[in-house]
Formats: C-alpha cells, structure tokens, sequence
C-alpha cells in the first residue's frame, strides 16, 4: 500500500510501525519550532506605526500589502488541508503532520489578527485586499483554480489520470502557495526587521517562514513519494504543466511584488525581489525532479541565515527571543 490509497480514510491512525519516517521527522521538527504570536511583543511596532512620518508611504504601503495577502493566504492554505487533501492521504504518519501543519496555519492566522488588533488597522482594510488588490487576488484565484480537482466530493486517487490531478494541485498548494507566492512577501517584511523596524510583525513573519520551510519539505517528499510510487504519472506532457504552472506563478509573484513595492525602500529594490522569486522557484522546480529555469544567484543570502538561526523562549521575557528549529536543504 501506497501513501495514497493506503486504506480507509476513516480508520484510526496506525502510526507504528511508520512507512515514511520523513513524514515523522517532518512533525517533530514542527513541534520544535513551535510558537504563539502573542508571545512577541508588538510595543516598538505601534509606537513607530502611530508616529508621524516615522515610515515612508511606501514603506506602508509594502507592510499592507503583505498583511492583506498573509491574511487570506493563510486561511486558503488551511482550507486546502482540512477540507481536500487529508481525506486523500490516508497513511497515519502523513496524516499526523497534516494535523500538525493544520494547527500552523490557525497560528499564522491568528498572527495576522493579532497584528491588526495590535497596530489598530481597520479590518476591512486588511481581509479586503484579496477582492480589492488585482496582484492578490490574481494569486489568490491561480491557486484556487489550479487545486480545484481535490475539492470535487466526487474526486479521487484511483487511476492514472487521477494521481496526475492530485499531484497537480499538491504541487499548487505545496510549491507554488506556500513555496514561491509567500517569498516575495517574507523577503520584503524580514528586510525590515534587518533594519530594526517593525521588529514584532517582522519577528512573526521570521517565524512563519521557519515554519513554511518545514511544510514545504514534507509537501515535496509527500510529491516525490506519490511519483516514486506511481512512476507512470511522471510523462514529459505532465513534468511540463507543472513547469508551466510554475513559471506563470513565478510571473504573478513579481508582478504584485512590483505592486506592493513600487518605487523600493532602503536596501530592498523591485529588481532584487523579482530575482530572489526566481532563484527560489528554481530550488522548488530542482525538489521536485523538474529542471530549473532561471538560473539565477540568491540576491538576499541573509534570508538563509534568518531561517537557520536557533530559536528558543525566553520565558523570563515572556517573548519569543530563540527556539529550536531542524536546519532544512532547500
């Protein structure tokens, strides 16, 4: 039995003896990392926020931005989990880190509440611009129209043609969601913690990322595990719509970076961010067996150094200062 179409999707979870020790791995890693936003303290966010011209319009307008894209994203993300792809993964160990990675998204969730409560934004401002932003919602409607097979009630993994729809939407949701329409967005918010402001919607986002990076290696292994297993589904036809899908998201992405960084700020320019898209859509593409297509360098290096620095709770702080994380090759 496969890791899909492994048995009855009501069954209780039999996680030993374990099949895929990676996904084990992977859930562990996710308790590691584990954190609360309140936890970080947002005082230094509202008093620069509320000051007058203590950040540029743009420098606004890039934090906005972001916000009102996570806010949704993040929601979709676990609407993907919970409604269509845990009732067609039905080996126990997988399982048990969908479980985990669905409590993630409710934290990333929550995260983006709490920032809005905390800096006073209005709401319908924030949770709007998926429907008011054409460069969100773009994204927002290329991701729901490229996993919309697992949602069908009548869908599932038997057959060929079948397993091509699933991995399809695995890919969309996995590599293209949360592995390259989130980058642009970390790259620009964790440049301003670099620079020391906004530290503690910065440091939300530092986490978030950490936590994303431990879902996008479970998502490729989980895909490279369904192609292993079922090799016929693995055609030249196939491995060039993932492609293609794959560099039309890249397109979108540097077009709402280009949005919600127009003119650039300090040390971080449109230029950069759209090759820095690049660079990670190749590290996707290469996880997954697919060729890469743009072949450029990393243009911020010390987004590398953020995700592996050692984080642990300073509980005499009562805020989040170090936690542990497993260092991920991607």
């Amino acid at each position: 039995m496969g890791i899909i179409n492994g048995g009855s999707t009501t069954d209780p979870n039999k996680i030993l003896p374990m099949k895929y020790p990676w996904a084990r791995t992977h859930y562990k890693k996710g308790v590691a990392n584990n954190w609360v936003p309140e936890e970080v303290s947002m005082q230094q966010d509202v008093e620069l926020w509320k000051k007058p011209g203590a950040l540029s319009e743009d420098e606004r307008r890039m934090i906005m931005w972001n916000l009102g894209f996570f806010s949704t994203a993040e929601s979709l993300t676990a609407n993907n989990l919970v409604l269509a792809i845990y009732r067609h993964i039905t080996n126990p160990e997988a399982r048990q880190y969908l479980l985990r990675q669905a409590y993630e998204e409710a934290v990333h969730t929550d995260t983006f509440i709490y920032c809005c409560d905390t800096l006073a934004l209005n709401p319908e401002d924030v949770y709007k611009m998926y429907e008011t932003i054409p460069s969100i919602k773009e994204k927002d409607d290329f991701v729901v129209n490229i996993t919309k097979s697992v949602f069908d009630p009548n869908f599932n993994t038997v057959g060929t043609e079948n397993i091509q729809k699933f991995v399809h939407d695995l890919v969309g949701f996995y590599v293209i969601m949360e592995g390259i329409f989130f980058y642009a967005g970390f790259a620009m918010m964790l440049s301003m913690l670099r620079k020391n402001r906004m530290v503690g919607v910065g440091e939300q986002f530092q986490f978030i990322l950490r936590d994303e990076s431990v879902h996008l290696a479970f998502g490729a292994d989980l895909i490279n595990t369904i192609v292993q297993e079922n090799p016929e589904i693995w055609t030249p036809e196939f491995k060039k719509t993932l492609t293609d899908n794959i560099k039309r998201a890249v397109e979108l992405e540097q077009k709402y970076a280009d949005d919600a960084l127009p003119r650039g700020v300090v040390g971080l320019v449109p230029a950069s961010v759209k090759q820095y898209v690049e660079h990670v859509a190749d590290r996707r593409l290469e996880r997954i067996g697919l060729e890469r297509q743009y072949h450029k360098d990393n243009p911020f290096p010390w987004m590398s150094e953020i995700m592996d620095m050692p984080k642990e709770k300073n509980f005499f702080e009562t805020r989040v200062t170090e936690y542990k994380t497993g260092e991920l090759d991607w």
